[in-house]
């Protein structure tokens, strides 16, 4: 029988651990995750001048809350038409941003003033206003807890009675952490948030802050309805503002300033 000589089985070993070595890399490198593209199901009209912040879909109506220093408000607003049904305005020295409800009460942030608004979801009464420490982006409601997004990567987690934070989480994709995290909506069991002055929807594991997709939006509206955001010395009209309906599982996006207002479906990019 011929035995393998010393130099042979040195060999025969550095190819078993280098292999090895690959399969323990692969097994580690977590993957990338997922990308979703989307095909538009129906376009409603918008109100163009509505600087959208924060929007709720219940009932067949949205609510949706707009932002800019004398220009903020609540508003009750039509899908199919999108008719201003109801509105009530913010003082202007508070430029509102997201929304949440929260049974039969509307929750209000504003941008830095540290104050959030409760409403009735009826009348658009005030009922009681909370303060938080940081900015104030976006919010959404598990049924459980509020989500609110403050322009980091941060993620603070509200007790929806007494409005205090309970724990924060950092968002992240991989070892990278997601910032400017804006407008929020929960959606089965994930919260979705835009990113602000971009394209991109990242949806979120509540509980840990990973990113588990993206959803690109690129080229929804097009480039010749955008409109001149120097009018209003801030950003021009991006991407932002997401709604669910859980009953009939439809997703809604829109945008600020935007004269449309979309409903879609994703399907993922392979």
């Amino acid at each position: 029988m011929v035995r393998p000589g010393k130099r042979s089985v040195r060999l025969l070993c550095c190819s078993s651990v280098a292999a090895l070595v690959v399969v323990l890399v692969i097994l580690v490198t977590p993957s990338a995750p997922p990308v979703y593209t989307y095909e538009i199901v129906h376009t409603y009209p918008h109100d163009a001048q509505a600087f959208t912040q924060g929007l709720v879909y219940v009932d067949g109506q949205f609510y949706e809350s707009t932002g800019l220093y004398g220009a903020s408000s609540l508003r009750r607003v039509e899908l199919e038409t999108g008719n201003v049904l109801q509105e009530r305005d913010l003082d202007a020295a508070y430029f509102a941003e997201g929304l949440a409800l929260v049974d039969d009460r509307l929750i209000q942030l504003t941008w830095q003033s540290q104050v959030g608004f409760v409403y009735d979801r009826e009348t658009f009464a005030l009922l009681d206003q909370f303060n938080y420490a940081s900015e104030g982006w976006g919010l959404a409601y598990d049924g459980e807890q509020l989500m609110m997004s403050d322009g980091t990567a941060t993620l603070h987690f509200l007790d929806p009675t007494t409005l205090t934070e309970t724990r924060s989480v950092q968002v992240h994709d991989g070892d990278t952490p997601v910032v400017r995290l804006n407008e929020l909506e929960y959606v089965e069991g994930e919260v979705w948030a835009n990113v602000w002055q971009t394209n991109r929807i990242a949806r979120i594991a509540p509980r840990t802050g990973k990113v588990v997709g993206w959803i690109d939006l690129t080229g929804l509206l097009d480039a010749g309805t955008r409109q001149d955001g120097a009018a209003t010395g801030l950003t021009e009209d991006v991407l932002n503002g997401i709604a669910y309906d859980a009953e009939g599982e439809r997703i809604f996006v829109t945008g600020k300033l935007w004269p449309w207002l979309f409903e879609i479906k994703l399907s993922r990019v392979e």
